[in-house]
């Protein structure tokens, strides 16, 4: 498992093997006054000018890669080639210059959508109206309703891992899942998760896939307690406040706005250039949007908590940094990945300054600090397997597997509700 406690010399947290080391999980007792103080103020400061180096460079990689993906086609096609490495070779050729359009493109797709992810924790700028600016434009261009998400993500960072009111990636539970008791001696846990590796594979697909959308407009991974028809849509939903309606209904409007521009860019171009250019990269970024942040929030070795036993700083702290795509991660994803953990404690920090902040964060939590460099699709493989569902009862709370086995266990005091 990648996740883990102890640090090594380079400051990074070192592998553990849980299965042997079940150690008991402690809850930390600092406040986040402490945590905060730990810190140097000079890293909270937002330079809207740096930020906007960062929009402005994203902008023109998308508009670089897209410019080289029209060659693709009228390159592939030509005569010469053709004769030089047949027609089937120019196919190839093709279908690989086309995968690295798509990548590519895919990442800086998302690395935009990053920035409006700043925007609305307004850590892009000191001024909200540029924030939102940029936020509802970015986020708009890449089908996310921005005020609408920007409020239930930021409750989502209020609550974080609190099993009564954080909004998405909330556990569910033996009961949800109508498992028996856990003092039953004779379950068959193979009648219950015995799915087959393609079946598996197939639900990871759906999930990249579809889970965003399907958030945005069922609330499905949301919290439970919601009423049926929960989604991002409607104004009078139980995500928002009457006040909160224009806001709803503004997110709407830019989301019929980048539709109109979809329909006129088709009757332009047509159906299938749209899905090639702008479709495939589109769906790329629901791809890592969705990979990054169930591998933030979904990991064996974290904890969920119930009642009293949950605080904002112990919530803020239930979550992984993890080696996300190497340099690429870095680089077109803003870091999102990479230096995660001191986002949620400190959500208007700025991205670029997330390196630095984490060192003095590591230093000051210690074996409270998360990190993985477990290869990611590995990561999604291995937890979307070992995060099945969690205990009715008790107050910090650890993902069971497939074979109901957990690999860590909260202290006696908090083991029952």
């Amino acid at each position: 498992m990648g996740s883990t406690s102890p640090m090594d010399d380079s400051g990074l947290a070192k592998e553990t093997s849980p299965k042997k080391d079940a150690t008991e999980f402690q809850p930390m007792t600092w406040s986040l006054k402490e945590i905060r103080a730990a810190i140097p103020a000079h890293l909270f400061l937002r330079d809207t000018f740096h930020g906007l180096r960062f929009l402005t460079r994203d902008v023109l990689l998308a508009a670089v890669i897209w410019k080289a993906g029209t060659c693709i086609d009228p390159l592939c096609q030509r005569a010469e080639l053709q004769v030089a490495i047949t027609g089937l070779g120019a196919e190839v050729v093709r279908w690989i210059a086309w995968s690295t359009y798509w990548w590519f493109q895919g990442l800086v797709f998302t690395g935009i959508w990053v920035i409006g992810h700043e925007c609305g924790h307004g850590a892009f700028s000191s001024s909200q109206r540029i924030c939102d600016v940029i936020g509802f434009i970015s986020h708009s261009f890449l089908w996310t309703p921005y005020f609408s998400w920007k409020i239930s993500h930021h409750r989502h960072h209020k609550s974080h891992a609190s099993m009564e009111r954080d909004e998405v990636y909330v556990p569910k539970t033996r009961s949800d899942l109508g498992l028996p008791r856990k003092d039953s001696q004779d379950i068959d846990w193979e009648d219950y998760f015995g799915d087959t590796p393609i079946y598996t594979l197939l639900v990871l697909v759906r999930q990249q896939l579809l889970a965003f959308p399907a958030y945005l407009l069922f609330n499905v991974s949301g919290q439970k307690e919601y009423p049926p028809w929960t989604n991002h849509f409607n104004p009078n939903s139980v995500l928002f406040t009457k006040g909160q309606a224009s806001l709803v209904l503004l997110s709407n409007t830019g989301l019929l706005l980048a539709a109109i521009c979809l329909r006129l860019a088709c009757k332009q171009w047509g159906a299938i250039a749209v899905i090639k250019y702008y479709g495939i990269p589109w769906l790329l970024v629901t791809h890592w949007f969705i990979m990054i942040t169930f591998l933030h929030h979904t990991d064996p070795l974290l904890p969920h908590y119930r009642g009293k036993a949950w605080n904002y700083q112990r919530g803020a702290a239930a979550t992984v940094d993890r080696n996300f795509l190497g340099w690429q991660g870095r680089f077109f994803l803003h870091d999102v990945a990479h230096f995660h953990v001191v986002h949620h404690f400190f959500p208007k920090m700025p991205f670029y300054h997330g390196p630095e902040a984490t060192m003095h964060l590591k230093a000051f939590i210690g074996e409270h600090y998360m990190y993985s460099d477990k290869p990611i699709f590995k990561a999604l493989w291995d937890n979307y397997n070992s995060c099945q569902f969690v205990e009715d009862e008790g107050s910090v709370l650890f993902y069971r597997d497939r074979t109901g086995k957990a690999i860590r266990r909260p202290a006696a005091p908090y083991a029952t509700a």
